[in-house]
């Protein structure tokens, strides 16, 4: 069964990407400084913003050979890319944040009794779990 052209099209779509592209050189305000930070050839992501205007049928950013400016329309584009960067951005964030070490310092105050007997058999087995911790113990009567 062949597939049409839509079907082999839409395998090959990186919408995502190319808004994020965009939304980098609308920040830079340059081609070559976006193609930079998005690790491209400037070629390329001229190229890449030409092929998502002719996708959407609009012309987005209107260039000259000093600076690029937005039309209306690749104003409206730019935040609602912006907006949608920040989310994928985001989505991707929050797997790893349930690995994050908690760390930092834990200033403890007790009694000498209460630090001997509860706190220092613990204590070890803390610090071992948590090695990003650091524990300010202070025992006095």
């Amino acid at each position: 069964m062949s597939q049409s052209r839509n079907e082999r099209q839409e395998r090959h779509d990186n919408r995502a990407g190319e808004m994020m592209v965009f939304v980098r050189v609308v920040e830079a305000a340059s081609f070559s400084e976006a193609a930079r930070l998005v690790l491209m050839t400037p070629s390329t992501v001229s190229k890449l913003i030409a092929r998502l205007e002719a996708r959407i049928g609009v012309r987005l950013i209107e260039r000259s050979t000093r600076r690029l400016v937005l039309t209306s329309e690749g104003q409206f584009y730019y935040e609602r890319s912006r907006s949608l960067v920040a989310q994928i951005d985001e989505t991707e964030q929050l797997p790893g944040q349930g690995n994050a070490r908690p760390e930092g310092v834990i200033r403890v105050s007790s009694s000498v009794t209460f630090g001997s007997a509860a706190l220092e058999p613990i204590l070890a087995e803390f610090l071992e779990a948590y090695p990003g911790i650091v524990v300010d113990l202070s025992v006095s009567d």
